[in-house]
């Protein structure tokens, strides 16, 4: 795990390795161990380490293998590297370190860009070929590890976060209109290639970019999630036998990600998910296993911690369980830098837990698996099972999901700002290019593949990685995910959702945790604003910052400030945090 950045040039001119040496310093968190450089022609590379998996200097990056001709710059982990390993050396290849990376290189010249349809794992590389010019880039296939980048006037870079492109400097910082709208309509999902500035893009998951030395490129799609059964025998099954299947390929997914040259955690809410986690790496042998919950200050008459289901667990499987709460007053300092943390704006209130928490797990273990996904793949969510039988499934998705109606969007937004609906737009198209047997498999498809990638994965990532902690995630395995396509719709958003997911789980897990109300990461004071919250995003939105960049229409922000509690989206969030945080990420990055 760790942090990459580069610039390639194609019109003949010479790469700048300051630009580089700035968005590799700006990345130094993700990578605390080490750092390097590597300049040759027309591209520099640059990365920093988080030393996981081969602790040895063998496997520095940017990693350059001089027979091949190629040169690495590597971000992730891919988990079946052994496997991999012994087949390429069955095929005469030899190797000098024993991680990953080096894998990764000599898969490529094996098999070329196509290679990555092999990996299980997460992961954000790009690939200089010596000989031809040419450069691949590719993303995983949900995206966990992030991949931005910046076209200029005969130059690309690229990074693992936006704020180091923004280091480099010469971006275009004007607000993307098309990104604005998804921001403020679809919770804050924000799909690739969009970002909220128009000098940023992100490459797409489940994709490979190749890029001649003239800067012509092809994009090409190596993955697609197919919903529905595979076959005869799937349309046959009886709920047992998913059970069965679905039990093996977690089991699979856990114990791949406990792959590692160090020892690894587990982030433990109490939830069904990551309890889950917790057992079946009990089941699989581990012991001494250290576990992590975080809690927060009651506000509103709402409770902010969930410490009991988690102590549950805890003690079940006897772990090294580490209990921290939050005081208010910590909690309000920190978010500052939580916005620092962040590539790009994200409303919901768990940021800041993930932020302290990752603090606190980073003075322990260098990785941790953490229960994402598995509400979008397994269907937990409320709108789920209206839309087993629903008659127009985009309008059903929009009133469940949607923050505001376009009316408000035009009454909160400058006139300047003002164009299409993109968003229905975009779920519209969306829908209709999935085949799926029902509505509610296209709502599970978009959110597993689009705005799970765009939220909690985000957010995930990036709050982890600020602390230079490697977060995994096995629910995110691609076996898990196509399983989940192939299972039927009733199985999964039966009584609450996940259901499938939970009569599995009490084969592992106590009853207690399986079947008590859905949990999630509550931080009551960012969804109650008021006292000294509501002061502190006060003075951002009534800032000269702020108004002279005239982005919100001053009636409506005015509107949400003086009664906050009555401003509230359909899923329970803030319409005031939501515009303030835009205006607080894009004061504290400087845009």
């Amino acid at each position: 795990m760790c942090g990459i950045c580069g610039e390639i040039i194609f019109d003949g001119g010479t790469p700048s390795v300051t630009a580089v040496e700035r968005m590799a310093e700006k990345l130094r968190p993700r990578g605390p161990d080490a750092g390097g450089i590597y300049s040759q022609k027309n591209f520099v590379f640059g990365h920093r380490r988080l030393k996981i998996i081969d602790l040895s200097d063998h496997a520095q990056q940017p990693m350059h293998d001089p027979d091949l001709g190629l040169t690495l710059v590597f971000n992730g982990c891919i988990y079946n590297y052994k496997e991999l390993r012994e087949e390429l050396q069955a095929r005469g290849y030899r190797f000098f370190s024993s991680g990953d990376s080096e894998v990764i290189l000599k898969a490529f010249h094996a098999w070329g860009p196509d290679c990555v349809s092999r990996f299980n794992g997460m992961f954000a590389f790009a690939i200089h070929n010596r000989d031809t010019g040419r450069v691949v880039m590719a993303r995983d296939r949900f995206g966990i590890k992030p991949f931005y980048y910046s076209e200029q006037e005969g130059k690309l870079r690229f990074a693992s976060s936006l704020p180091a492109l923004l280091a480099a400097g010469g971006v275009d910082t004007e607000i993307d209109p098309v990104a604005l709208h998804h921001y403020m309509q679809w919770h804050a999902v924000v799909p690739p290639p969009y970002t909220l500035l128009k000098g940023v893009r992100k490459l797409p998951p489940a994709t490979y970019r190749v890029i001649e030395a003239d800067g012509s490129f092809k994009d090409t799609r190596y993955w697609t999630q197919t919903m529905g059964p595979k076959d005869k025998a799937d349309e046959g099954k009886t709920q047992r036998e998913w059970e069965d299947e679905l039990l093996e390929v977690m089991r699979r997914s856990v114990e791949r990600r406990a792959v590692a040259d160090v020892p690894v955690g587990v982030l433990l809410s109490g939830g069904l998910d990551s309890s889950l986690i917790v057992g079946l790496l009990a089941e699989h042998g581990q012991t001494g296993l250290n576990t992590f919950s975080v809690g927060f200050e009651a506000a509103g008459g709402e409770k902010g911690d969930e410490f009991k289901y988690s102590d549950i667990i805890a003690n079940h499987y006897n772990t090294e369980h580490h209990q921290i709460m939050v005081p208010s007053s910590r909690l309000l300092e920190t978010l500052p830098e939580t916005f620092g943390a962040m590539s790009e704006p994200m409303v919901s209130y768990d940021n800041v837990g993930f932020y302290l928490l990752s603090h606190e797990v980073s003075k322990h273990l260098k990785v941790v698996q953490s229960g994402q996904g598995a509400d979008e793949v397994f269907g937990g969510y409320h709108w789920y099972p209206p839309m087993l039988n629903s008659e127009d499934a985009v309008e059903d998705y929009s009133k469940a999901f949607f923050d505001r109606s376009e009316e408000e969007f035009a009454e909160a937004i400058s006139a300047d700002f003002v164009g299409d609906n993109y968003s229905r737009q975009f779920v519209e198209n969306y829908f209709a290019g999935i085949s799926a047997p029902r509505p509610v498999d296209k709502a599970l498809h978009i959110d597993t593949n689009v705005m799970l990638v765009d939220d909690p994965v985000k957010r995930v990532d990036n709050m982890t990685m600020a602390w230079g902690l490697e977060a995994r995630v096995p629910f995110l395995d691609h076996e898990v995910v196509e399983l989940a396509g192939r299972i039927p719709a009733e199985l999964k958003v039966k009584d609450s959702g996940k259901y499938v997911l939970k009569e599995m789980a009490r084969r592992i897990i106590p009853n207690e945790v399986i079947d008590r109300p859905k949990g999630y990461f509550p931080v009551p004071a960012l969804k109650y604003i008021e006292g000294p919250y509501l002061e502190f995003v006060r003075d951002y939105l009534d800032s000269d910052t702020c108004r002279q960049r005239g982005l919100f229409r001053r009636e409506y922000l005015d509107q949400l400030m003086d009664a906050p509690r009555d401003h509230i989206t359909p899923l329970r969030g803030s319409k005031l945090w939501q515009v303030s945080l835009l205006e607080m990420w894009l004061q504290t990055h400087g845009v």
